[in-house]
């Protein structure tokens, strides 16, 4: 089959090995499955590239039953010609599919729709022909017709204007051309949308090439528009995609007709193409933008999960704060929670004598060997103290800073109130800070992924 062919040829395997496991994949079996017990079959291929054979897979056969869900419909339409036939053949991805069927595509009323039904078609099509003897505006007063609401020669040469500027609008081979040009030498322009400082500040004024946007930028793009900071468009110089219309559709510029047809295809770029092809693109940039970052993400999270245990060691964990103090609790080697406390070392009331004097006390009464520090609010006086109180134990005990995103999040959710019914928020927080580092993993699969905090825009996908 020519899917074999091509997926063998992208990912650079031989096209037996993507048969073989094309079957596996349409047998039902899992990407897991398929990496670990059916290395033979497959060649030894890894779970990476058996994901990327399947995703493309999927997409090249929902491009091939698209194709022939087009070509049924201009089939049936009476249209079809070899020519279409050919260019849906060839076509690569969804979106040059649908330009292939958008001049046949049912269409909502415009104003192309509404010149043709008044029968103004024939002298478009004149027009286009561009010929020397030809004067538009003698040709469009037989065109006039009350009944038909046409009734002027102005308004029969705006009707036909307006059908030029669809049907230039309409033809693949100029979106694809023009979205070529846009992709190639457009910008990304922000501008502030309302008067108020943010977080998009960088962006309020903010222009860049589309080729050399990151994918980070376009998220947060993307986030700031969507939160009404930020307006957001796509810019080229004109210059470029009407020079080639013109090329394309121009056949002698100084015939009178010429100058009708000129006017529509400047028309059928501004009002039709151009907002087109901008949301075109400004969608691809967000899946490319999106792959690259939940990669990222996989990338992380399969990091932190993986991290090592501190296997055998009381830890006591701590959640820093300034106002509610800092909550302690101390976990036993086996995740048992042994005692819970409150301190306050921070400002606003700095007791820090009473504060050593009670983790003094649970690090001798438990005999704890860490001290988990979480990384968020106050967490650098806590750092401070905790050293400092530590001392005494000439290197026995040892803190560590711990990653606390998530932590909130899984201290008020139903899990936690399960496990911990008679503790507050606050106490949950600490036990999760204390048993992160003792075990990442049997930690760290409580809380939402999008909570954890290691990926970039994760909560936009």
């Amino acid at each position: 089959m020519e899917i074999f062919m091509q997926l063998a040829k992208e990912l650079s395997l031989k096209e037996e090995q993507v048969r073989k496991t094309v079957e596996l994949i349409d047998e039902g079996c899992t990407i897991p499955f398929i990496a670990r017990y059916r290395k033979e079959v497959t060649g030894s291929l890894d779970d990476t590239v058996l994901r990327a054979l399947e995703e493309r897979l999927t997409y090249l056969r929902n491009l091939q039953k698209r194709k022939d869900e087009v070509a049924k419909a201009i089939t049936d339409l009476g249209l079809m010609t070899d020519e279409i036939f050919a260019a849906l053949e060839e076509a690569q991805i969804l979106t040059e599919v649908e330009d292939i069927y958008r001049p046949f595509k049912p269409k909502r009323k415009t104003r192309a729709s509404v010149a043709r039904e008044k029968g103004l078609a024939p002298l478009a099509q004149l027009l286009l022909e561009q010929d020397p003897g030809t004067d538009p505006e003698k040709e469009a007063a037989a065109y006039i017709h009350e009944e038909k609401g046409v009734l002027s020669v102005e308004e029969a040469l705006q009707g036909a204007q307006d059908i030029l500027a669809e049907d230039i609008s309409d033809n693949a081979e100029y979106r694809k051309e023009i979205r070529h040009l846009t992709s190639r030498f457009g910008s990304l322009l922000c501008k502030q949308a309302k008067e108020e400082d943010s977080v998009y500040a960088n962006y309020y004024d903010f222009s860049s090439p589309l080729k050399d946007l990151p994918g980070h930028r376009i998220l947060a793009i993307n986030r700031g528009e969507k939160e009404e900071f930020l307006k957001v468009s796509v810019e080229i110089s004109k210059d470029l995609p009407l020079n080639y219309l013109f090329s394309q559709v121009v056949k002698d510029h100084r015939t009178p007709s010429a100058k009708i047809v000129i006017r529509a295809l400047i028309d059928g770029y501004d009002r039709l193409i151009a907002p087109s092809v901008e949301r075109e693109i400004r969608t691809e940039l967000f899946e490319k933008a999106s792959e690259g970052a939940i990669a990222l993400f996989s990338e992380n999270l399969k990091n932190l999960l993986m991290s090592a245990p501190l296997k055998g060691k009381t830890v006591l964990g701590l959640d820093p704060g300034y106002r509610t103090g800092c909550k302690l609790a101390v976990v036993d080697p086996t995740g048992k929670v042994l005692d819970t406390a409150v301190i306050y070392p921070t400002k606003p009331r700095e007791d820090i004598p009473g504060s050593a004097r009670i983790v003094r006390r649970l690090i001798d009464r438990y005999h704890v060997d860490v001290v988990a520090i979480g990384n968020g609010t106050a967490s650098k006086e806590s750092e401070i103290f905790i050293s400092d109180t530590i001392r005494d134990y000439g290197g026995r005990v040892k803190y560590a800073m711990v990653s606390e995103a998530g932590a909130s999040v899984y201290s008020a959710s139903k899990l936690a109130a399960d496990e911990f019914p008679d503790f507050d928020v606050t106490q949950r927080s600490a036990v999760s800070i204390a048993r992160r580092l003792q075990d990442p993993l049997a930690e760290l699969v409580k809380i939402d992924p999008k909570s954890i905090g290691v990926g970039q825009y994760q909560h936009d996908m």
